[in-house]
């Protein structure tokens, strides 16, 4: 029996859509786009294995019960449904540090605007909706109801055993709405789930379980997991991350008879802290790994710039020294990490949807480059990573990035990664000019946009970046 879920909306108040740091309604507007919040709601199914949920991927689930729920999705589209490009983007929210965040929006946003897309956010977790009695990250304690009661009072989330149906009776809302639909006017042609971090866990357990029986999204971007994942995944209310060997759990692989593209994002901190390496598996005419070399889990770019980002400041393409991303809360004893993880994800977001379009998938990328018992990053000259999807910013670098180097205490810090910026007297020898410096940048850019691995209209920023630049400047 399938589930069809109830659609109210969109939601007018008391209060507004809640949500950490993602683009304002004034910033929508300026894009040609608008914010519309609806409550979902029905009958969701909890699944167990139906086989010991090997590590090959190759899960196997049966129906365990069934709870009512209610639930919120939020909705960016463009005002004009002329404009909109037939691809959903569907990101399950991610709720590790106690509240709800959208990191692919941050990341992809420019992209995903320019571009005409429509992106869903969708509130899949108990602890989003409910809360819990300790955050896993150490950060707040600021679910749904608790940020707004009066909005969110009547939302009901029966547990994680329930998130998947719940991702997907979302999906079949979008697909086939009933009497209230989130984008009216609008052909919606694919379906790309999308989701970092806890998230890409979630959506791991999903493409391994769900998406062979319910056969509804069109195409996968995982983003930042760790190398495991489990059914249910890790209830955030009961488990503190900070006690658990992430890098040490059992890996988990993407189950080989998949039938969709899933393109799969790491930076060095996933790979290396988080233990993906060891979850690495061959890429396949359905499954392609990249790597992303100079980045980190979160960065300055989902901290600070992105949120006031419209895609045509060439500032965001600055590598900076910052440790402080919200006073009293996170606050780093190093510089973090500056690198280039926006652009590659928004490269990464704009080939998963050709690659569902035209049937061409995205261009192979290197491992980063790891040796040795315990493994480690083998560097270069300069301390930066081997291997990996190169940039400007590590064929033409002026600092040491990495996705890691910060303590971990509290756990949170260990995922920002760092930043060094070189001295002067390496960049007088890097770089003996300016002219020196801007061409190559120029021709770093340009080969990685022949790869597919940055965006044209971001290419012009990093070059223009540069052009401002004082590097090699007397």
């Amino acid at each position: 029996m399938v589930n069809v879920p109830i659609i109210e909306g969109p939601v007018t108040g008391p209060g507004a859509p809640f949500l950490m740091a993602t683009s304002s309604n004034q910033a929508l507007a300026a894009a040609g786009y608008e914010a519309k919040e609806y409550f979902i709601s029905g009958t969701a199914t909890a699944y167990r294995g139906a086989n010991d949920l090997p590590a090959s991927g190759m899960w196997e689930v049966e129906p365990a019960a069934s709870a009512a729920y209610k639930t919120r999705i939020l909705v960016y589209r463009p005002m004009e449904a002329t404009r909109f490009n037939g691809t959903v983007v569907v990101e399950w929210f991610n709720v590790s540090g106690g509240l709800e965040a959208a990191p692919d929006w941050m990341l992809m946003h420019t992209e995903l605007l320019r571009r005409g897309y429509a992106w869903i956010g969708v509130s899949a977790q108990y602890g989003g909706v409910e809360g819990g009695t300790a955050t896993s990250l150490g950060l707040m304690k600021l679910d749904l109801k608790t940020a707004d009661a009066k909005r969110y009072g009547e939302l009901k989330h029966p547990g994680d055993d329930y998130c998947y149906d719940i991702f997907s009776q979302v999906a079949r809302a979008i697909r086939s709405p009933g009497s209230v639909n989130p984008l009216p006017g609008c052909r919606v042609e694919r379906l790309l789930a999308v989701g970092e971090s806890q998230s890409a866990m979630q959506l791991t357990a999903y493409i391994n379980a769900i998406q062979p029986r319910d056969q509804l999204f069109d195409g996968f971007l995982v983003h930042g997991r760790p190398s495991s994942a489990s059914l249910g995944g890790i209830t955030m209310d009961s488990v503190d991350l900070s006690k658990i060997d992430l890098a040490g759990m059992p890996p988990v692989f993407f189950r080989k008879d998949i039938n969709v593209p899933v393109l799969i994002l790491e930076s060095e901190t996933d790979v290396m802290i988080l233990g993906y390496y060891r979850a690495r598996q061959d890429d396949t005419d359905k499954i392609r790994l990249w790597e992303m070399a100079g980045t980190a889990h979160a960065d300055i770019y989902v901290g600070i710039t992105g949120i006031s980002d419209s895609g045509t400041d060439p500032s965001v393409a600055n590598v900076i020294e910052v440790s402080t991303l919200y006073p009293g809360i996170i606050e780093c004893p190093l510089p973090i990490n500056s690198g280039p993880q926006h652009f590659i994800a928004k490269a990464a977001i704009h080939q998963l949807d050709k690659w569902v379009r035209t049937g061409v998938a995205p261009t192979a990328a290197d491992r980063l480059e790891i040796a040795g018992d315990p493994p480690a990053f083998v560097l270069d000259a300069l301390g930066n990573v081997k291997g990996g999807i190169r940039t400007p910013y590590l064929d033409v670098p002026i600092a040491k990035l990495s996705g890691l180097g910060q303590p971990a205490v509290p756990i949170i810090t260990s995922l920002f990664g760092t930043t060094r910026l070189f001295d002067d007297a390496t960049l007088s020898r890097l770089y003996p000019d300016h002219r020196f410096y801007v061409t190559a940048v120029q021709n770093s850019t340009d080969a990685t946009i022949r790869a597919g691995f940055l965006i044209p209209e971001d290419g012009e920023l990093i070059k223009a970046a540069a052009s401002a630049s004082d590097i090699g400047n007397p």
